[in-house]
């Protein structure tokens, strides 16, 4: 099969399954846990980027009375020991580091994100506006060893963020104090909002949506890098946030996970509103349709999103969902069919615009062939956006 780069990046495609769903079972290859971060030469926090990502286009916030939250951010690692703990206090470096003041975290801690290391009331002398939870202890529940810090956090004047499991609000040392002293306590995986149901009704503007054929595996990552990518080629786009690390690094957002089933596509609406015909919404995408727990909200989100391009995410090194060792991973073909199935639903004419890969696992010769065999058999650009960046996907949605 003779293919050029010129035939995937003509435009974006639509098609059917070609080979049948696999029923056989893989082994897991050993694999890198952890997305690296951004390489010299992505912007790493541009500082106007969170007020474009969230500036352009409908306030989503405001509009809906959805709380935003106070920037600059104090990052708070806790006893955190090793790096990967950190995913959060990492991202919102990478992606927003204009918009980070520092760190601070227990003497036990063994790991920096590498910022400045601040008391509390020395970052809210500096203008911090929140303290924010940068790491994720084992069943996301909150230790009360970090309650002091929380509480000197808000008696210097800072809100507290949290995407944890357990709830700030579940502390009454922590309710008082913000009470008394006049601070948010943000508890961004739980919403507070009532949805309404999904409508499908047409919306204008133009969207784009990740979608993934696993759990973890850079859905956000590839989103941020499209919404860079789009506005240096002076295009009008917004990074919409739908989960707990997203709506930390834009201000705002909707965390879908933690929507009631029958309004997930209701609030994708909600978060990605009527805009200018020219303006691309950039989703950020949750889960897989082809993940065992998390399916139904990728779903719900897929048809409230409405997306005109969608990007597939995917990691070369698994042939499994991750622990999940008895449910493969379909061929790439065939996961780019059931999506756009499935998004035809609410959008007839969408299309795929490229494939986004974590290849972290593969050296440099390794990834220029998979790339160029993904890219020859489904007919669209491959990118990894930490790897060369997003433009040929990009040109693919200016068209």
């Amino acid at each position: 099969m003779v293919c050029t780069a010129s035939d995937a990046e003509a435009g974006g495609v639509g098609f059917e399954p070609t080979v049948p769903f696999p029923v056989r079972r893989f082994s897991r290859p050993e694999r890198s846990t952890t997305l690296p971060s951004p390489q010299t030469g992505i912007p790493n926090g541009s500082p106007d980027f969170a007020v474009q990502s969230i500036g352009t286009g409908a306030n989503v916030a405001v509009a809906y009375g959805m709380p935003q939250l106070r920037k600059p951010y104090l990052l708070y690692l806790g006893e955190a020991q090793i790096q990967t703990d950190a995913k959060t206090a990492s991202g919102l470096r990478d992606w927003c580091r204009a918009d980070v003041v520092g760190e601070w975290s227990l003497p036990s801690a063994a790991i920096s994100v590498g910022v400045p290391r601040l008391s509390p009331a020395e970052a809210s002398a500096r203008g911090a506006g929140s303290l924010v939870i940068g790491v994720a202890p084992v069943g996301g529940r909150l230790p009360e060893q970090w309650l002091p810090d929380l509480e000197a956090a808000i008696e210097a004047g800072m809100d507290i963020v949290s995407g944890m499991h357990t709830r700030l609000t579940s502390f009454p040392s922590l309710v008082e104090k913000a009470r008394r002293i006049g601070v948010q306590l943000h508890d961004v995986r739980h919403s507070n909002e009532v949805f309404p149901a999904g409508t499908g009704r047409k919306r204008s503007g133009l969207r784009v949506a990740t979608v993934g054929t696993d759990c973890a595996l850079g859905k956000k990552y590839t989103a941020l890098a499209l919404t860079q990518a789009l506005h240096a080629r002076g295009a009008n786009a917004t990074f919409r946030a739908t989960g707990q690390t997203g709506i930390m690094i834009a201000g705002e957002g909707i965390a879908i996970d933690a929507v009631v089933a029958d309004f997930i596509a209701g609030a994708a609406e909600v978060l990605s509103p009527d805009n200018a015909p020219d303006h691309w919404d950039v989703i950020e995408g949750q889960g897989s349709l082809f993940h065992p727990a998390y399916a139904g909200v990728t779903l719900g989100l897929l048809h409230g999103s409405q997306p005109d391009y969608i990007v597939l995410c995917h990691d070369p090194s698994r042939t499994t969902i991750e622990y999940r060792p008895d449910f493969p991973i379909p061929p790439l073909a065939d996961a780019v069919a059931q999506y756009l199935t499935a998004a035809r639903i609410t959008n007839r004419q969408v299309r795929l615009a490229g494939v986004s890969i974590n290849s972290s696992s593969l050296d440099d010769a390794a990834w220029a062939a998979y790339r160029d065999d993904v890219s020859c058999s489904l007919g669209v650009p491959v990118c990894d956006p930490l790897r060369g960046g997003m433009d040929p996907i990009v040109s693919v949605l200016l068209g």
